[in-house]
């Protein structure tokens, strides 16, 4: 492996664009693919979102849903069967209209078959609905059939312009939850469940603050009846929307024709929810801790929670402090911690350190010929990027501990920052000053999307969410805008 500076890292300050670009790069987290738009996810990256994806996964199924698979395709009618839903994807989607090659008549490369056109063209899935819901008719006959708890972890394209690793690109991974119930107040009560399984996730194991809200019937999902979201502010004030979780109503039932016989024999249609997030989570992460030194990631996701780097100038001494560094590991993964060993002698410690430094790992160890003889290691760490000597006796159970304060050290300064950032704005010339310096305005909205569509016109912010928790929003006041009456508070913010 090359030789790594963290130096090569734009600092936030003086380019955030370009600062998060490098970083993705750098940290081997990702990189531009061959097809346009879209990225190679590299095995550092993809092993935090691994670990995003096993707790996610976990906490699904320890709320009764189980995972499923359905079909890549989606036939071009299905989309046209729920008017608001095929009007909010219908720019994004990707169409198969072929389905064979042949070589060109020249000889040379390879052309579309006009033979082979298909009878009807096939959609890449931007999203599952309608595929699921298809599906879901012949799975549903009786109030016995309910609920239904399906996920699924897949892939998905939306034909983005302008992309960002992460953040926006033409094709992304994901987890879509679908589900189907016998009543309206079921339905509900799981997208509001699903969005607060989003919301723990986001607190605990990203140590990241988010806001739960709904979203304005303008940012809602296409075809959904009410949008729940959790919002983040990443380190430069913008608004990130992390997770959203979506309750349908009947609308995609009575679009596929799913309906069910309840105890009384009657026939009903069901009641629908979807909800999910994306490889997102990841450009999230990277933006709520990371320092220009790189990454900064919290122990519950760092693929690597412990580096161990021997520094040596004798083969022997080499030797004597790997044997110790192996006794140490074992202990460190008796306590579940993840450990590497950089053991490799064709980089000097420093490039050692800039690399690990770059690449967010919590916590290193360095052992020298000194530490081995006093018992004791230099221990640094990530988030502070402070140093210690601690003895080599317990230091197991120590670097353990240590996890669980650093990972809420995170929070805390992430929250501290979140909130120091929060402002409440009464009139639009004050809006448009405190819009400039980034962050969340607690504004009064008159609740009209013509209102909405203006301020986000003039200013480029939108309504990020009505919330319903973090933020105290419900008085009375008059629109920042308008001036018409407003029974409530919104978060007004630029975003990701």
């Amino acid at each position: 492996m090359a030789e790594v500076s963290n130096k090569e890292v734009t600092n936030r300050e003086d380019n955030y664009s370009q600062w998060y670009n490098n970083l993705v790069v750098k940290a081997d987290l990702a990189e531009q693919s061959a097809v346009r738009g879209c990225m190679v996810i590299k095995p550092y990256g993809y092993a935090i979102w691994e670990k995003m994806q096993h707790e996610l996964d976990r906490m699904f199924k320890e709320t009764g849903h189980v995972n499923a698979y359905f079909p890549l395709f989606i036939p071009k009618s299905f989309l046209s069967r729920e008017a608001e839903h095929v009007e909010g994807f219908a720019k994004e989607c990707a169409v198969v209209t072929h389905h064979r090659l042949k070589v060109a008549p020249d000889g040379k490369g390879v052309v579309v078959d006009p033979d082979a056109k298909l009878e009807e063209e096939l959609i890449v899935r931007p999203t599952s609905e309608t595929i699921i819901w298809n599906t879901y008719k012949n799975w549903i006959k009786s109030w016995r059939d309910l609920p239904i708890l399906c996920n699924q972890w897949a892939n998905v394209v939306r034909w983005e312009m302008r992309t960002r690793l992460f953040l926006r690109t033409a094709e992304f991974l994901w987890q879509e939850g679908h589900t189907a119930h016998a009543t309206y107040d079921e339905a509900v009560a799981e997208a509001q469940k699903m969005v607060n399984v989003y919301a723990k996730f986001a607190r605990e194991f990203m140590a990241m603050p988010v806001i739960i809200g709904h979203k304005s019937e303008t940012e809602r999902f296409a075809g959904a009846l009410d949008t729940y979201s959790i919002e983040a502010m990443m380190q430069d004030g913008k608004a990130l929307q992390a997770g959203t979780s979506h309750f349908l109503g009947q609308n995609f039932a009575k679009a596929f024709d799913v309906q069910f016989a309840n105890k009384e024999g009657k026939l009903e249609y069901v009641w629908a929810t979807s909800w999910g997030v994306s490889t997102r989570l990841m450009g999230a992460l990277i933006m709520c801790h990371s320092d220009n030194n790189g990454l900064v990631l919290p122990p519950a996701l760092a693929p690597i929670q412990v580096v161990m780097v021997p520094i040596y100038k004798k083969d022997e001494e080499r030797e004597a402090i790997l044997a110790r560094m192996q006794e140490l590991k074992a202990e460190f993964e008796a306590k579940g911690l993840s450990v590497k060993i950089d053991d490799r002698d064709n980089l000097r410690p420093g490039f050692k350190f800039a690399e690990w430094e770059l690449k967010g790992v919590p916590v290193r160890v360095v052992i020298g010929p000194r530490d081995l003889e006093g018992g004791h290691v230099e221990l640094a760490r990530r988030d502070t990027s402070t140093k210690e000597n601690i003895p080599q006796e317990g230091l197991a159970d120590h670097v353990a501990a240590l996890m669980d304060e650093i990972q809420k050290n995170l929070y805390a300064k992430a929250l501290a920052f979140r909130d120091a950032n929060i402002r409440k704005v009464d009139t639009w010339e004050e809006f448009l000053v405190e819009i400039e310096k980034g962050g969340f305005l607690l504004c009064h909205w008159d609740g009209t999307p013509e209102t909405e569509e203006k301020i986000k016109d003039l200013t480029k912010a939108t309504i990020r969410c009505i919330p319903i928790d973090s933020c105290v929003c419900e008085e009375e006041g008059k629109c920042v805008y308008s001036g018409k009456p407003s029974q409530r508070r919104v978060i007004f913010a630029r975003a990701y």
